[in-house]
């Protein structure tokens, strides 16, 4: 796939999304969502990332990255943005600064006929908001909605799939109305109407898509060491 990314540096707009700090072991905290949060990714939803997520793989010896974008996303038809560079980034040394990124891009066709380009995990080329695609390390390529790649290597899934994260928007929005969207069904109210969530909680993002990029990988690629209280740092950026 030709790539829409040129070897120069990208200082466009960058947004960056849910952070972990995970170990080894499986555990994880996570800090933040991203849904809608700005007025950026609410006029460009494709730019949008929704969370990321950091869990134990399919074996003891692999673990999976997993980060979602554009939700929510009504019926079965979606696609990446063509012009956008997806990243997930690691730190495995406890300076908050990337070690290793997997980039991510996609070409022009829609749907399902949608090609995916996976680069990593590799050193970057620059680290922070300069985003360079790299030219070594491993490449992934092929169709949206399948299984790419190695079951014992890097493995890759891109596509449609149900958000995962679930909330009770609606009174979200009554508890907290300054982080209300500007338009649309839950654009209101103006002021604060409740103090807590109701009891049962109504899921709003349970009937909606995500388009997902999912990486699984043995830990060995991650990290220096595999030790039980090893320790990394993962978080996902968008930029044009």
């Amino acid at each position: 796939m030709k790539s829409k990314f040129p070897g120069g540096n990208r200082t466009g707009a960058l947004l960056v999304a849910a952070v972990i700090v995970a170990s080894v072991a499986g555990l994880g905290a996570l800090l933040a969502s991203d849904h809608q949060d700005t007025p950026e990714v609410e006029l460009n939803p494709r730019m949008d990332i929704s969370d990321v997520y950091a869990f134990p793989g399919s074996s003891p010896d692999r673990i999976v990255l997993a980060v979602t974008t554009s939700s929510p996303i009504g019926g079965q038809t979606a696609s990446f943005d063509p012009n956008l560079l997806y990243q997930i980034k690691v730190d495995n040394t406890g300076d908050a600064k990337e070690d290793l990124v997997f980039q991510i891009t996609f070409d022009g066709a829609a749907g399902s006929s949608q090609q995916v380009l996976v680069r990593g995990p590799v050193a970057p080329a620059a680290t922070g908001t300069m985003a360079t695609l790299v030219t070594t390390g491993t490449t992934i390529e092929g169709a949206v909605n399948a299984s790419l790649g190695s079951a014992t290597g890097v493995q890759v899934f891109a596509g449609l799939r149900g958000d995962p994260f679930f909330i009770d928007l609606e009174q979200f929005f009554k508890i907290l109305p300054d982080r209300r969207p500007s338009t649309g069904g839950l654009s209101s109210p103006l002021t604060q109407t409740a103090t807590g969530f109701r009891n049962p909680g109504v899921d709003l993002l349970a009937p909606f898509n995500a388009l997902a990029i999912v990486i699984e990988l043995p830990k060995s690629q991650l990290l220096p060491s595999t030790a039980a209280d090893a320790k990394f740092g993962v978080w996902a950026t968008v930029s044009r």
